[in-house]
């Protein structure tokens, strides 16, 4: 294993492109950058440019890793980028995605079924819960989807690979990836949004691991609220995901995976009202709409809410709000990054789990932005 981080979320990832990103996640000690789609890398698929990308990421000794965008055709509108390098057509469009990432030799892709609706609080800020257009007839539309794209991603020997987002189910997921193939459909492991879904991630772990091929490490506190679960996402060590449990799981299948760090994005980047994310799970239609999950992993998933509360109301973490005032900047972020990578890596020091890249690498970029 290697660990890296999403080059989306680097602090002031726009002001430096690929090239740049790249040259500081190594001054940060990453192994690695994940490019959540190859339009982030060059919007114009430039294959020029982007094999300059691989060069450099080759003459770092870093991971490259990318992806192709959202595969449920309800959800495509969203992001129109897809169509519109296929010259208006959307499978000539995912085609044109692959084959320059195949030519750069990035083979694993990340896909995913919709986005987050940061407006909204609760059940409607993923489109799990939308009223025009059932939960089903979407997942059923994403299978007919991925089986036009399988051919191509055998083809040119990639995979496409769902991330565990907030709107499905690792059930789920799993059963796209079994309907349509684990030779060309694997799945990207979130390991905090999970959660959203009432999920217990170790239990969403040892359902997806077979499959995994590439990661999100992520971690969010839940806790009890006056309308639901409470989830905020933090550095990793500071929520509810026991990576201890996870990792192991994770490399028992694909001891070469490779570990890619989701931080939230800095507010010097961003700025923006703090999110407030509820799971509502005292809702009447929740429990219909998870069907698949056991009373013993709820149980679970609600032992991690009270755990939450217990280290809520001794001080162990700060509370939601404190949290939430924070607003990181470049230099809060850049020490978020740094303690999650710590926290990784020790736990795959204690476990004595592959991990590839050397704790002492790096870290030369700390507080202050270069060329700010």
């Amino acid at each position: 294993m290697r660990l890296g981080i999403d080059g989306k979320k680097m602090p002031e990832a726009r002001k430096w492109g690929a090239v740049g990103i790249l040259e500081r996640a190594r001054e940060l000690g990453m192994a690695g950058v994940f490019f959540r789609t190859v339009l982030d890398m060059s919007p114009s698929l430039d294959l020029g440019y982007l094999r300059e990308v691989r060069a450099r990421a080759d003459a770092l000794g870093m991971y490259l890793e990318t992806g192709v965008g959202k595969v449920n055709p309800y959800a495509l509108p969203e992001t129109p980028e897809v169509r519109e390098v296929g010259n208006g057509d959307v499978l000539h469009g995912f085609r044109r995605m692959m084959e320059v990432c195949a030519a750069i030799e990035c083979r694993e892709l990340w896909v995913a079924m919709a986005n987050y609706k940061t407006a909204f609080v609760g059940k409607y800020s993923t489109d799990r819960f939308r009223t025009d257009v059932a939960w089903h007839e979407q997942l059923a539309a994403t299978e007919k989807l991925l089986k036009k794209l399988a051919p191509i991603a055998r083809d040119l020997g990639v995979h496409l690979n769902i991330e565990t987002h907030e709107e499905a189910t690792t059930f789920e997921i799993v059963r796209l990836v079994e309907a349509v193939g684990p030779d060309a459909i694997g799945i990207v492991f979130d390991s905090a949004n999970v959660l959203q879904r009432t999920e217990h991630p170790v239990f969403a772990a040892r359902r997806v691991a077979p499959y995994v091929r590439q990661t999100h490490i992520k971690d969010a506190l839940v806790a009890s609220g006056p309308e639901g679960v409470r989830y905020q996402t933090r550095p990793c060590g500071g929520g509810s995901v026991d990576f201890a449990a996870i990792l192991p799981l994770l490399t028992a299948h694909n001891p070469d995976l490779n570990l890619s760090i989701e931080n939230d994005m800095s507010h010097d980047d961003r700025p923006r009202t703090p999110v407030k994310m509820r799971i509502d799970i005292h809702d009447s239609e929740w429990s219909a709409a998870h069907p698949d999950l056991s009373p013993e992993e709820f149980d679970a998933f609600l032992a991690l809410v009270k755990e939450g509360d217990r280290r809520v109301a001794t001080g162990e973490v700060p509370d939601f709000e404190t949290f939430a005032e924070r607003r990181p900047g470049y230099a809060e972020t850049i020490e978020d990054i740094l303690d999650t990578a710590r926290h990784i890596r020790r736990i795959c020091k204690d476990f004595s789990l592959p991990l590839k890249d050397a704790p002492s690498a790096g870290c030369e970029l700390t507080t202050a932005s270069h060329d700010r």
